[in-house]
């Protein structure tokens, strides 16, 4: 056989199996970096996500602030749905094609435009409706620029990132194609390109990010606020007597040593008797080290006479060091003075990167108070030293629980411990809702009867468990619209109890309701704006709910609710009134 015809043959023969074979069509290109080229099927299930970003969550959202949600959450299921399309093909799975594929994609895109059309219509109507629970003027109409505009930047951004990460994965498995097979090299490409940038921006842009704000914020820690001044008690650090020097204090420090009722304002309301609260402070530059820092502390105590008190509080100051005067200025109240507050800075950062950032630091400082401070208290005559108890506002509660955590509660007794505030991070809160009784809530539980550890909010509740309150009393003041205590990761694939119907808590919007991935990011929106909302709700706790706190660990003798009742009225009152004058002084 010549070989012409044997190349017929061979044609004729090869021709059959070459039509037997499925038509493939040609893998498309990816857009390119900054090409305007998107999914369809990314498009329409981003377009729904942005409809579920616009559903309530805890706080009101400024218009900037529902923008990034917007923005971030189309961009969510922008990848939920190109990202599955994309499987979809690699795995060569057939694709509507035709009239049902216009039908289909028709009646999708008709749904979620109508539920779109609708979410954009209730925003303004549910976030008015927060606001007037909260006391806030209505959502400006003129919003919606600012939330598109804010909204498309950031969807923007990320999708530029996006597609950034997607050429370094890409790149990757083109390096290794040289050796392994296609799939395999894209794998483990993958794989080395994930780990990469996962180093790069847990390490490098993570610790430069905190490097460069303690930087920032350790410069703000050297200015004051208005209105501050230098004490001239000898019962306040930073006066000419203090074993600390005024500057070395922090701005935090040194505001909370220049305020506080005096004793003109304690006789005033009280009718006579008062003596002057000792306010003891170390802060941050007082010291090299930590234990140089608290035993600077016990000696200020020593000095001002603060263990003839009939009371010294522990204070757990926040990130920049801020010790919540709606939380001591009632318990200086209620001794008529006689009592000491102690706290040492450990951070210049403000409490929402501390709380990232400071978590172990935050935990010996406040370790390292409680064990100078208890060594000498301990040894004094158990008849005649003062009561000693613990107090921490947001992060400084996650000191006290340390603090909680590594004593003997029976052989190493304090008289109570006021948290307000608890962040997500702390191990002991968490284990005490998920321990609670039954038929109590996760905004208010109840844990064994109340025999030691008791929940409040804004209104008093310290009464509602039927068990005898120990001689060791705790208590944690929290609001059910306090994304620092509500937010946790988990929210992210698993709907909360305090979403639950009858677990829901009365200023938590009954609109509110649980969507994967979306829920977790707006609670984690609302975080930052907890402090910017009215008292009594948010992260914003007032001085009637610190008082009621502190009335239920002290329990003074032959004390009535109506005695609770006049002295919040005198405390609001007054809180008003400093409020107007660092409003002229332009604060």
């Amino acid at each position: 056989m010549s070989s012409d015809a044997g190349e017929a043959v061979g044609s004729d023969v090869a021709r059959p199996a070459a039509a037997a074979t499925p038509e493939r069509r040609p893998a498309r290109r990816p857009p390119r970096i900054l090409e305007p080229s998107f999914s369809g099927v990314g498009l329409v299930i981003g377009a729904f996500f942005i409809a579920v970003s616009l559903g309530p969550s805890l706080l009101p959202r400024v218009s900037w602030v529902q923008g990034i949600a917007s923005g971030v959450s189309f961009m969510v299921g922008y990848a939920v749905g190109a990202g599955g399309h994309a499987v979809w093909n690699y795995l060569q799975i057939p694709n509507l094609r035709g009239r049902p594929r216009f039908v289909v994609g028709a009646l999708l895109m008709g749904i979620i435009g109508v539920t779109l059309a609708l979410s954009i219509w209730r925003w303004v109507g549910w976030q008015n409706e927060i606001r007037h629970t909260f006391g806030m003027p209505d959502v400006n109409p003129t919003a919606w620029p600012i939330v598109i505009g804010v909204g498309a930047l950031i969807a923007a951004i990320v999708l530029v990132v996006a597609r950034l990460f997607r050429k370094l994965f890409r790149v990757a498995g083109h390096l290794l194609d040289r050796w392994l097979p296609r799939r395999l090299s894209i794998t483990i490409g993958v794989a080395a390109a994930t780990i990469v940038v996962w180093l790069a921006l847990s390490g490098l842009l993570v610790q430069g990010f905190f490097t460069a704000s303690n930087a920032l914020f350790s410069v703000r820690d050297k200015g004051d606020k208005p209105g501050v001044e230098q004490p001239v008690s000898s019962l306040r650090s930073g006066s000419a007597d203090s074993l600390v020097s005024w500057e070395d204090l922090g701005r935090q420090g040194r505001s909370f040593v220049s305020s506080g009722p005096t004793v003109q304002e304690l006789d005033d309301y009280w009718g006579g008797g008062a003596v002057e609260p000792i306010r003891v402070y170390v802060g941050l530059r007082s010291a090299d080290t930590l234990d140089e820092r608290a035993h600077l502390l016990l000696r200020e105590l020593i000095r001002t006479g603060a263990f003839d008190r009939k009371a010294i509080i522990l204070g757990t100051v926040t990130g920049t060091g801020y010790l919540d005067p709606a939380g001591v200025d009632p318990v200086e109240y209620l001794f008529n003075g006689d009592v000491a507050i102690a706290g040492i800075q450990y951070s210049y950062l403000p409490s929402w990167i501390s709380l990232l950032a400071d978590q172990e630091v935050t935990r010996d400082t406040a370790l390292a108070e409680f064990r100078t401070v208890y060594e000498y208290w301990s040894q004094l005559p158990e008849d005649s030293r003062p009561q000693l108890y613990l107090y921490g506002l947001s992060l400084g509660s996650y000191g006290v629980e340390a603090v909680l955590g590594s004593i003997d509660i029976l052989n190493e007794q304090i008289d109570g411990a006021l948290m307000s505030g608890p962040p997500f991070v702390n191990p002991l809160h968490a284990e005490l809702t998920a321990a609670r009784q039954a038929g109590s809530t996760a905004w208010l539980p109840v844990v064994g009867d109340g025999r030691t550890v008791r929940f409040t909010g804004e209104a008093d509740s310290l009464g509602m468990p039927t068990g005898t309150w120990g001689t060791t009393r705790v208590v944690y003041l929290q609001h059910g619209s306090d994304p620092v205590v509500f937010f946790n990761p988990t929210l992210a694939f698993t709907k909360p109890d305090w979403l639950q119907g009858s677990e829901r808590a009365p200023d938590v919007s009954p609109q509110m309701s649980w969507f994967p991935v979306v829920t977790m990011w707006q609670v984690l929106l609302d975080m930052p704006a907890a402090g910017s909302v009215p008292e009594g709700y948010g992260h914003m706790y007032s001085n009637t709910a610190n008082l009621q706190a502190w009335v239920g660990l002290v329990n003074p003798p032959d004390w009535t609710d109506a005695d609770t009742a006049r002295l919040a009225d005198a405390l609001e009152a007054r809180a008003e009134e400093q409020a107007t004058a660092l409003e002229q002084l332009g604060d």
